[in-house]
């Protein structure tokens, strides 16, 4: 793989470093993210990414929440501030995207980074020490690792939820929406009480899985 093409999944990216900072406004607040190349969306926050936050459900009494695939924060943040009660995961398997979290916490959280928690690994192989179930799960999937993988990860979601959590994701209509909403359908309703989409904006579609 050459350099300029190195995808922004991979654990130690090799590209050459170069910091950025985004600001953004999310749910009529300002945020300024810190980046680095090498990671996904570094230049500006991903469309996809930003209908999700606008639109995405947190629970009403809080709870254990988790951004999978986090990047550098950017979901997982907004989780956090707007849900203090919460107990806020964030987890990724890109190095250089944690260490942007871990900056972007400190800057946007400073009063309550403690409740906030930073994990690296692949998916939930950070949590299998631990006895943890989740309130709600949101991620914006790396469908460029293939639709295969994340219909994989969807079976295995309903055993980190609790009753009634939720799992909710953004999916580009143009990467296959229609086609992974069917293939939910008929495959992994006896895994959830709810397959939705809750919401359609810019060719993106949200979706909500409510565990049984």
């Amino acid at each position: 793989m050459e350099r300029k093409n190195q995808h922004y999944s991979s654990q130690f990216p090799d590209v050459r470093v170069k910091v950025f900072t985004v600001p953004v406004s999310l749910c009529r607040h300002l945020y300024l993210f810190k980046t680095i190349t090498g990671i996904f969306s570094y230049k500006k926050l991903d469309l996809g990414t930003k209908v999700f936050i606008e639109h995405m459900t947190i629970p009403k009494k809080g709870g254990n929440l988790l951004d999978l695939g986090c990047g550098y924060g950017a979901i997982g943040i907004v989780l956090a501030y707007l849900s203090p009660q919460s107990s806020v995961y964030l987890i990724d398997t890109n190095k250089r995207a944690l260490w942007c979290t871990k900056e972007n916490i400190r800057y946007n959280l400073s009063e309550r980074s403690g409740k906030v928690i930073v994990l690296h690994g692949s998916y939930f192989k950070p949590l299998h020490d631990k006895n943890i179930k989740f309130d709600a799960i949101y991620m914006n999937p790396p469908l460029r690792n293939g639709r295969k993988e994340f219909l994989a990860l969807c079976k295995d979601i309903p055993s980190f939820l609790k009753r009634n959590g939720q799992f909710q994701f953004v999916i580009k209509k143009k990467m296959g929406a229609n086609y992974i909403y069917n293939y939910l359908i008929q495959n992994l309703s006896d895994l959830y009480e709810n397959i939705s989409v809750t919401f359609k904006r810019s060719g993106y579609w949200i979706f909500s899985l409510v565990s049984i």
